[in-house]
């Protein structure tokens, strides 16, 4: 039976719609309808107020509700994953799997494919083949070249799995390497890359299309060599990962970013959450090493950041409160402009119809009221 959600304003991911409903049908956005179009069985749901919005895509989380990952490359491990992030508004991600054992990559991809949670939109590999010049926090003794195996392997994954996004860096993989992944319908995005503007230039020439979490853990924008940075912003056909809680990147930085980039590109949204969504853990471990939680902060013992304490609905407040971005433009960030990017608009990041009922109630202040997932009732 048809549902219609009535009372609120609905923001579609383009424009506010008012006086109008939200009608689901079988797990997906029949459409949005005025009172007199509404089909005659349909079960009528009334809100008091506020805006329904799309659920937000999440294309880097590395843990929640008390796992990460690493430490179980398995679909369980990404159920819990994705629950825990569903209370924060994500109704779609891509669990990450930061530099490991060649066996870890082998069982993630593997856990991706039989992972049957309506939140697990794909699987993000971020690394082992980075530059251990920009490591961050990930394992130096791990990171490595691409090899021919490791090609196939992920052309195989890319052709088997809904999204396959991969963080690599310039120095380890060549142009060939990223036009046959892109080829077989991967999405390669640069970062942990310690590469000039030039070389990052020529990888998104070879068909990258992305960068992960701009300005950390990349070559910087300076006055005679862009970098990685000078690069992406001045890239249209690339789009990138950012970081919102005012620790990775500063506002007046991220301010500079937004007005910088180059379109049709955009700057996204992700979290880079890691185990402590959801919970009062104060440290975890990564690789065996112990990541500490502390004022909104996750890092190693030397005091390296090591992902973030952040869920998507604090990011969205961070740039609508702190940076001034407009609402709309800041859940299009977290939503949207994500969902572009995977090449899957019809279907996530958007409320038009034959899209997956994945839906968000906001109050006034951008709290969460009620998240829906595939029309039903989550959190």
């Amino acid at each position: 039976m048809p549902v219609a959600l009535t009372g609120a304003k609905i923001f579609d991911g383009e424009s506010r719609i008012s006086g109008h409903a939200l009608v689901l049908d079988a797990g997906r956005v029949l459409g949005i309808l005025p009172p007199g179009q509404l089909p005659e069985r349909a079960e009528i749901q009334t809100l008091e107020g506020g805006l329904l919005t799309a659920g937000f895509v999440d294309l880097q989380v590395n843990g929640g509700g008390g796992v990460m990952l690493n430490d179980a490359p398995e679909a369980a491990t990404m159920e819990t994953i994705a629950k825990a992030h569903l209370p924060f508004g994500t109704t779609s991600l891509l669990p990450t799997l930061i530099t490991d054992t060649q066996a870890h990559v082998r069982a993630a991809i593997a856990a991706a494919k039989a992972c049957t949670s309506p939140g697990v939109a794909g699987l993000h590999l971020e690394g082992p083949h980075l530059s251990v010049a920009r490591k961050g926090a990930h394992d130096a003794a791990l990171i490595r070249a691409m090899s021919d195996e490791d090609l196939t392997a992920l052309c195989d994954a890319a052709q088997s799995l809904p999204s396959l996004y991969l963080t690599v860096a310039p120095e380890s993989v060549t142009a060939a390497q990223i036009r046959q992944l892109v080829d077989a319908g991967a999405i390669v995005s640069l970062g942990h890359s310690d590469c000039g503007y030039a070389q990052a230039s020529a990888a998104y020439d070879a068909g990258a299309t992305a960068a992960t979490h701009l300005f950390n853990a990349m070559s910087q924008l300076t006055n005679r060599e862009p970098g990685m940075v000078g690069a992406l912003l001045n890239e249209g056909r690339a789009s990138s990962g950012v970081i919102a809680d005012g620790i990775h990147v500063h506002p007046a930085t991220l301010r500079a970013a937004l007005a910088a980039k180059q379109g049709p590109g955009r700057l996204f949204l992700v979290s880079d959450a890691m185990a402590t969504i959801g919970t009062d853990m104060r440290s975890f471990t990564l690789n065996g090493r112990e990541i500490l939680r502390e004022n909104g902060r996750l890092t190693l013992g030397d005091g390296t950041l090591a992902g973030a304490d952040l869920d998507m609905i604090s990011a969205v407040r961070f740039m609508v409160d702190v940076i001034g971005l407009a609402q709309d433009e800041a859940l299009r960030m977290a939503s949207a402009y994500p969902a572009d990017l995977l090449g899957r608009a019809d279907e996530i990041g958007r409320l038009r119809p034959g899209a997956q009922a994945d839906i968000l109630w906001l109050g006034a202040g951008l709290e969460i009221q009620k998240v829906w997932q595939r029309g039903k009732g989550v959190a």
